[in-house]
């Protein structure tokens, strides 16, 4: 399983750790990352994720999954955040077109 966050792309980053005596050795810094189970208000069920603490605060802060995903670039998505993110337009635009009628 790839240490890579589901929603903002974050992954492993490399340094190096520098001792008193300045010796510098190569480490690696590892995103902190959790699984998280979001609930989608337009398709009404749940949804797990791999996710970073970071990204927790960047979907509160955009108003849950859905908004989340909806403006992020797909890019950054993985392959099962981009087929989410497909869902919701899909339920969006079939909920849009019911209310037109």
């Amino acid at each position: 399983m790839s240490r890579r966050c589901e929603l903002t792309a974050k992954g492993a980053q490399v340094g190096h750790s520098v001792s008193h005596s300045n010796i510098k050795t190569k480490r690696r810094f590892l995103p902190n990352l959790v699984n998280v189970t979001f609930i989608s208000d337009s398709l009404g069920r749940s949804v797990r994720l791999r996710v970073s603490a970071n990204a927790l605060k960047s979907v509160d802060h955009r108003g849950g999954l859905d908004g989340f995903l909806l403006k992020a670039k797909d890019a950054e998505l993985s392959p099962k955040a981009i087929e989410i993110k497909r869902q919701i337009e899909k339920k969006k635009l079939t909920a849009e077109m019911a209310a037109q009628a």
